[in-house]
Parts: structure tokens; C-alpha cells; sequence
């Protein structure tokens, strides 16, 4: 999978929170101040066409965007990408590192082990 500058990562932000997605007007309605001009957002729409993470359809001559990737599925890709990068593929490094900077907790690292003792209950 293809990675994505931020401003791309910002668009798609955007069509993912729109229900089935949306036309220029929309996206460029629910992005952040300061909003990009709509001839940058429809370039970033067309280059996020050509990477293949979104879809396009043109009823009444005016596009309509969707996303063709999930926010789940880009999410894996990405912290799977970071965590090989960064930690040497350990997820363990990473929670290691967030304990460190104190941007986990004692009760965030509890629900983990609870989460994982859970799925290891369903297998």
C-alpha cells in the first residue's frame, strides 16, 4: 500500500467520516481550518484516485468521492509500517516507548492485557 502525505491523510479523514462519501463541496465543508482552496483539494482528490485509495463516480457531471479503503485497514498498514521503522517491529517497544513519554497509563496497559486475554479466551 502506497503511504500518504498528510494533507492526502487529512482528505481521506474527511471522506471517511462522510456516511457513503461525498462531492468536492462536501469534503470542503468538513475539513479544518484553514481550509485548503478547492482547486488543491480536488488535486489531492485526483492524486488519492490514481493511488487507488479512493473511488470516483460522475452522476449529473459532478464527482462523487468515496473512499475505497477503510480507516481500520489504513490504520494496520500504517502502525504496522511505524512499529517496523521505529521499534524494529516490536509492539512491545512501542508500548515500552509510550510508557516512558507517560502517554500510557497504568489502567490503558491494564484494558490491553484484559483485550488480550479476551481474544485469547475466542480463539
Amino acid at each position: 500500500m502506497k503511504k500518504l502525505t498528510q494533507a492526502e491523510e487529512q482528505i481521506m479523514q474527511v471522506l471517511w467520516e462522510l456516511p457513503e462519501g461525498g462531492f468536492l463541496k462536501d469534503i470542503l465543508e468538513n475539513l479544518p481550518e484553514p481550509k485548503a482552496h478547492s482547486n488543491t483539494v480536488a488535486t489531492l482528490l485526483k492524486i488519492l484516485v490514481e493511488k487507488e485509495f479512493v473511488g470516483i463516480n460522475n452522476p449529473n457531471r459532478n464527482n462523487f468521492y468515496f473512499p475505497k479503503i477503510s480507516k481500520e485497514a489504513y490504520s494496520g498498514v500504517r502502525m504496522a509500517g511505524l512499529t517496523e521503522s521505529f521499534f524494529g517491529g516490536s509492539y512491545s517497544n512501542v508500548v515500552s516507548y509510550l510508557v516512558d513519554k507517560n502517554q500510557m497509563s497504568i489502567e490503558d496497559l491494564e484494558l490491553l492485557i484484559s483485550q488480550l486475554k479476551n481474544k485469547k479466551n475466542e480463539l
